[in-house]
């Protein structure tokens, strides 16, 4: 049971054993975090000159207005396009082919370079006509092939072929104007990184500054199955609904697996209850803090993650006696789970979320059991608040970024890590994400409401495990359909005598249920892979 609740989403409202939340690992050389990790947090202070920062809980609007008067000098301010971000995990990216992402409203094509190795993330756009690369194919040299003309390009970005210049003329592929621009990326946590400046000057950032660097991810003790997919709502409203543990009881009533809220405290039937949470520390980097029994780390502008300790409770505990505490063996293993959330902004409107949960216990079943069903779970919990928080980001635009405390009353400590991260925004990333002009700022019309929650496009096509499993159950559908139509026709063929009744009774049974079987698939497959909707009144 313990790994099936690791296996969805927990809120951030942990049961740990330990008041030190284990820092965010950092490469060198250069990088921006100390080597010395402050409590609670890896991020650096890079406002040694600034006002002192204070502690504050969201337990009135008035912490907005004290955030309001620090003032952040140039240097602080936050740089959007100096910063790795997460593209895609390498499990659901296909070496035959090229993939088309969005980030930061740059479309990349990215692509395996068999020739050199790696993964290249490139413009998705052909120099030539600017047909999209990704729409292309990877050609027999391992070179990626634009298949509106056919021009060739390497790793390198240089054009390497170009099928309408004459064999025998001027070699115009070697233009400049040939060449596609590639940007820097890396490959950490098995997840493919991208350095969104294709400027030469940044050829070698991984050697300066790497992406936020997850231990457990790569500790094989740990689970580490991911999950990623396509967000109709935008970048801020995603890592706002991350942090926010006290929606976990109502909007995710009924699907997510939450310890229950003693009867003291217990005030519903979702079982909400007042939550102490507190800042430690923010600063440029991001922030972290502090719950009753953990903490969590934002590392801007991408990462969010914490961890929890499945079983009692520090609470529950203190009250054993010390002598059942002395005889817990010191080398005894403990059960550590973690959650790790990728937040990427896409487009004004849209995001992805890439998850992984680490665990180190119950990892066989991991082995056991195939990535899409844990996927079931895991989308049916981002479908359940999706709508929500559609129509809440448009109501948000309305009123604007730098707006946000006045329209919003936020008078509880469960609101802490919210307004800390619309303080951030506001005081260090310039209030919203930096588009650079791309867009003119309007959010995407509501679609409807199966368009806006499909999976299929958002998820099952990009993902490998679940794009299977979706081809091989509509397979076995179509497979107990003509089972079904064969038996019956088989049992209207046969003339009388010739079949006893047994045997025809066996053969209409069998139609009966390969006919029921395949259309209880049908409506599985359709739920689990393409669209499922949620009705919050009747949960």
């Amino acid at each position: 049971m313990d790994a099936l609740k690791a296996s969805t989403f927990q809120p951030f409202h942990f049961a740990v054993n330990s008041t030190t939340l284990p820092p965010i690992q950092f490469h060198k050389p250069n990088s921006p975090f100390p080597s010395k990790p402050l409590p609670f947090s890896p991020l650096r202070t890079t406002h040694s000159k600034a006002a002192r920062f204070k502690l504050f809980t969201a337990i009135s609007p008035d912490v907005w207005a004290e955030a309001e008067t620090e003032g952040a000098s140039r240097e602080e301010k936050f740089d959007w396009y100096a910063q790795w971000y997460p593209v895609m995990p390498l499990c659901d990216l296909d070496k035959r082919r090229p993939h088309g992402k969005r980030i930061l409203g740059i479309d990349v094509v990215v692509w395996w370079d068999r020739n050199e190795g790696e993964w290249k993330v490139m413009d998705d756009a052909c120099p030539h006509r600017l047909a999209p690369l990704s729409e292309g194919r990877i050609d027999q040299w391992g070179r990626l092939q634009c298949v509106y003309h056919g021009w060739c390009f390497s790793g390198s970005g240089d054009c390497k072929f170009i099928p309408q210049a004459p064999r025998d003329g001027p070699p115009i592929h070697t233009s400049k104007r040939a060449c596609v621009a590639v940007y820097p990326s890396c490959v950490q946590n098995d997840i493919l990184w991208f350095w969104p400046n294709s400027d030469p000057l940044y050829k070698d950032i991984f050697m300066k500054k790497k992406p936020v660097y997850i231990p457990e991810l790569d500790d094989p003790s740990f689970t580490k199955s991911m999950i990623a997919r396509d967000i109709p709502y935008g970048y801020e409203v995603l890592i706002e609904n991350l942090m926010d543990p006290a929606h976990v009881h109502y909007a995710h009533h009924g699907i997510m697996r939450i310890p229950p809220t003693p009867e003291s405290l217990k005030a519903d039937r979702e079982g909400g209850k007042p939550l102490e949470i507190s800042l430690m520390q923010l600063d440029v980097n991001g922030f972290t803090g502090k719950q009753l029994f953990g903490g969590n780390i934002f590392a801007a502008p991408c990462v969010y993650y914490g961890y929890y300790t499945p079983g009692p409770s520090t609470t529950s505990q203190s009250t054993s006696s010390p002598k059942a505490t002395e005889e817990k063996p010191s080398n005894a293993k403990v059960k550590r789970a973690f959650l790790v959330f990728y937040c990427v902004p896409v487009s004004p409107g849209n995001s992805r979320l890439i998850f992984a949960s680490p665990r180190n216990f119950a990892v066989w079943i991991d082995k056991v059991v195939p990535r899409w069903m844990f996927h079931i779970g895991q989308n049916l919990i981002l479908d359940s608040d999706l709508y929500l928080l559609h129509v809440e980001e448009h109501k948000l635009k309305e009123i604007g970024p730098y707006n946000w405390h006045k329209s919003c009353f936020v008078p509880t400590k469960a609101d802490t890590l919210v307004v800390a991260f619309r303080r951030w925004l506001n005081k260090y990333a310039g209030g919203q994400v930096d588009w650079r002009g791309k867009f003119s700022g309007a959010l995407p019309q509501t679609p409807p409401r199966e368009q806006l929650m499909d999976r299929y496009w958002s998820h099952t096509v990009k993902c490998s495990s679940c794009n299977a499993a979706y081809k091989s159950l509509s397979v076995l559908e179509v497979a107990l359909q003509v089972i079904s139509i064969a038996s019956i026709g088989i049992v209207a063929a046969a003339k009388r005598g010739l079949m006893s009744v047994a045997t025809r009774n066996t053969l209409i049974a069998m139609a009966v249920l390969c006919f029921l079987a395949s259309r209880w698939l049908s409506h599985f497959t359709y739920k689990t892979f393409r669209f499922h909707d949620y009705d919050h009144a009747f949960r």
